[in-house]
């Protein structure tokens, strides 16, 4: 069980590095439950998923899924910096990084390739698949609300630079993942 307990928290690193960006952004009560429901349902879906798809389609899966990630929460981060930039010009407002359920679907998606992989190491062990979800599932979700958290008050200090910032931190955790450092 502390096997897969550092399992779910190594994976929800990630969540919460990207949480951090959207709630620097700016969010509110329904941001912080659309979070916690999108991460924690594409958390916890993944590895089920993964141990579905079986053994065939990890091999040519499991090393693409974290440039796949990485590239998508780059692509996100890129978007949110864009948006950010255009607000700044004069033009109107660009929406939170954080608001779009568009966004954070895609951001729950990327983050959550690799969830696939571990999907198939379970099913080499011997671990209850349902209790393997709603471990990295409940670790999921706290790690992103603590993440949004953290953003949340980062923003308050950022001001209207929130979504830059959240756009960058997103970009950030994209190249990590992209480096192995996630």
């Amino acid at each position: 069980m502390l096997a897969l307990l550092l399992v779910a928290v190594s994976l929800g690193l990630s969540n919460f590095a990207a949480s951090v960006g959207i709630g620097a952004s700016g969010i509110d009560g329904r941001t912080r439950v659309r979070v916690g429901v999108i991460f924690g349902i594409f958390e916890t879906g993944m590895p089920i998923l993964g141990l579905l798809l079986g053994r065939s389609l990890a091999n040519s899966l499991g090393h693409a899924a974290h440039w796949i990630g990485a590239a998508l929460l780059i692509a996100t981060g890129i978007y949110a910096v864009m948006q950010a930039i255009r607000g700044q010009d004069g033009e109107a407002p660009a929406t939170p990084a954080g608001q779009g359920t568009g966004r954070l679907l895609v951001t729950g998606a990327a983050l959550s390739i690799d969830n696939l992989a571990v999907g198939f190491a379970l099913g080499t062990f011997h671990i209850n698949l349902a209790a393997a979800a709603v471990v990295i599932g409940v670790v999921s979700v706290t790690m992103s609300l603590l993440g949004l958290e953290l953003g949340s008050r980062l923003g308050t200090r950022t001001g209207d630079r929130g979504e830059l910032v959240g756009g960058v931190v997103l970009i950030g955790v994209g190249v990590a993942i992209a480096s192995g450092a996630l």
